[in-house]
């Protein structure tokens, strides 16, 4: 009679590894980028509804008769609220920036 074959060893249950957590460049960078969002949300949000609008140099850069139709166009309520529309979108892409930053310490 032959012996059976030795039996392999179980694998051990090895601890899993688990990523670095962010560094301080990592930080250092959310928090600019939510300054930025945040500071051109509110820029984007507000502005347009100001006389400033009206009276920059991008309401006045065509020359002739397209420069009635461009301030029609410039003024008109619509495109003021597509522009704010984009600085609630900066806005909120800063306040998701700010939540998924602490939910990444929570578990820490």
């Amino acid at each position: 009679m032959s012996d059976p074959p030795p039996e392999a060893p179980e694998p051990q249950d090895e601890p899993p590894i688990v990523p670095p957590g962010p560094g301080w460049f990592q930080r250092l960078s959310s928090v600019l980028f939510i300054i930025f969002c945040f500071e051109l949300g509110l820029c984007l949000l507000i502005y347009p509804w100001t006389d400033g609008w009206s009276t920059n140099y991008f309401a006045s850069a065509l020359p002739g008769a397209v420069q009635t139709a461009w301030n029609t166009f410039w003024n008109n309520g619509y495109v003021r609220g597509g522009v704010s529309g984009l600085g609630i979108v900066n806005l909120w892409i800063a306040l998701a920036e700010v939540f998924r930053m602490f939910s990444g310490r929570r578990g820490a």
